[in-house]
C-alpha cells in the first residue's frame, strides 16, 4: 500500500512539473493569455507581414486562426471553448451576435485611429454609433466579364445575363443570399425581401436563365474566370480586383439595378482574455499606413479614409472598387432574415442549384 501511495505521489509530482514547465515556457514565449491575442478571421485575410510587424512593435504573440463561413465562426463563438480576442465577422452576422450577447461593447476611446474611418461606413444600421465593431474591408457584389470573349459587349445590368448569347458561359457564387439577391434585384425587390411571393418569383426567374450556367463554384471561380474557362462571372468586388489583376481583358460592374453593399468588421466577442491586446491590435490595423498595406494585399476596398492616399492611385482612383457615394447609397446591405426566413432562401437556392444541374 505504502509503494502505491509513493507511485501517486511520483506521478503527482512528475504531472505538476511538467505543467509548470509548459506554462513556463509558454509565458517566456509570449504565450500566456496576457502576453497574447487570439484572432479569429477569414482565411487569407490579412497580410502576413503585419502580424509580425504587430508583434514586434508590441511585445504581443499572435495566434492566427480562420474560419470559412459566418456561421462556423458563430457556433465556435458559441460553444465557448476557444478563446477568442478578435473576430472579423460580416454586418448581418454582427446584428445576429448582438441579439445573442456574444460581443463586448467597445471602449472607442482605446482606439484614436477610428477617425481615419470614412463617414461612409460608420454608424450603420447592423451596428449604431459602432457599439460593437470597427470597419475592416467592404466591398459589392457584381459581375466580372471578359469583353473580347463576348465580341464587345458591355454588361450593365442584371438582367443582361438571361441573354440567349451567354449560353453556358456564366459562372455563379455559391451563396444563397447572393443569387437569391441577383433575382430578387433583377426584378427591382429589396435584397432583404421577406415576401414570399416575390421570392418564388425570383427562383422562377432565375430557373430560366439556367442553360446560360456553365457551373455554380466556389474559390476556384477567380482561376476559372482567369483562364477564361467563362466569360461571365458573379463575384464580389475583392475577387473580381484579384481576377482582373491576372487578366487585363476583364471588367468588373455593379448593375444599374442595384446590389449588395457588404461590410467586414472586427469585433471582441465574449470569449476575449485579452481586451488590452485586442484594443492595441485594432487600433495597430486602423492605422492608415498598415491599412493600406493590408488593402494593396488583400484586395478589398478599405473603409480607411486616410489609407487612400497612401495607396497607388490606379487603385484609389478606381471607381469600379472604390464607387461615388450616389452609388453606395443605392446599394443594400444584408440584414439578419432570421433562422426561418434564411432557411426558406437557402431552400429555394437548393432547388436553383438541383434545376441548373
Amino acid at each position: 500500500m505504502k509503494q502505491l501511495t509513493r507511485v501517486f505521489i511520483l506521478v503527482f509530482v512528475v504531472s505538476f512539473g511538467i505543467l509548470y514547465l509548459i506554462n513556463h515556457l509558454n509565458a517566456s514565449e509570449g504565450y500566456s493569455g496576457d502576453k497574447t491575442v487570439t484572432i479569429f478571421n477569414w482565411g487569407d485575410y490579412i497580410d502576413p507581414a503585419l502580424i509580425k510587424k504587430f508583434e514586434k512593435e508590441s511585445g504581443y504573440k499572435v495566434i492566427y486562426q480562420t474560419f470559412d463561413s459566418n456561421e462556423a465562426m458563430m457556433t465556435k463563438i458559441e460553444q465557448g471553448g476557444t478563446t477568442f480576442d478578435i473576430a472579423v465577422p460580416s454586418e448581418y452576422a454582427i446584428s445576429k451576435m448582438k441579439d445573442e450577447n456574444l460581443l463586448i461593447p467597445l471602449d472607442h476611446s482605446k482606439l484614436p485611429n477610428l477617425k481615419n474611418i470614412d463617414s461612409r461606413f460608420m454608424d450603420l444600421p447592423f451596428d449604431e454609433k459602432n457599439k460593437y465593431s470597427v470597419p475592416y474591408f467592404w466591398g459589392t457584389v457584381g459581375i466580372i466579364y471578359n469583353k473580347e470573349m463576348l465580341n464587345g459587349k458591355e454588361i450593365t445590368s442584371w438582367n443582361d445575363l438571361w441573354d440567349k448569347d451567354l449560353k453556358n458561359k456564366i459562372l455563379l457564387v455559391d451563396g444563397a443570399r447572393e443569387v437569391i439577391g441577383m433575382g430578387l434585384n433583377s426584378l427591382n425587390y429589396s435584397l432583404n425581401d421577406r415576401n414570399k411571393a416575390h421570392l418564388v418569383e425570383a427562383k422562377e426567374k432565375l430557373d430560366k436563365m439556367t442553360p446560360n450556367i456553365k457551373a455554380i463554384v466556389g474559390d476556384e471561380i477567380k482561376m476559372l474566370i482567369a483562364n477564361e474557362e467563362a466569360s461571365v462571372g458573379v463575384v464580389w468586388s475583392g475577387d473580381a480586383a484579384e481576377i482582373m489583376s491576372e487578366n487585363d481583358k476583364l471588367d468588373y460592374v455593379v448593375p444599374k439595378e442595384g446590389s449588395n453593399l457588404w461590410f467586414d468588421n472586427m469585433v471582441i466577442p465574449k470569449t476575449a482574455k485579452n481586451m488590452e491586446g485586442a484594443y492595441a491590435f485594432m487600433n495597430f490595423m486602423l492605422d492608415p499606413e498598415n491599412a493600406a498595406i493590408n488593402t494593396e494585399y488583400v484586395g478589398y476596398s478599405t473603409p480607411n479614409k486616410a489609407a487612400l492616399k497612401y495607396l497607388p492611385k490606379e487603385i484609389s482612383s478606381d471607381t469600379r472598387f472604390y464607387p461615388n457615394p450616389e452609388l453606395t447609397d443605392k446599394l443594400e446591405v444584408y440584414e439578419n432574415l432570421g433562422k426561418k426566413m434564411l432557411a426558406y432562401y437557402n431552400e429555394l437556392f437548393l432547388e436553383f442549384k438541383m434545376h441548373s444541374k
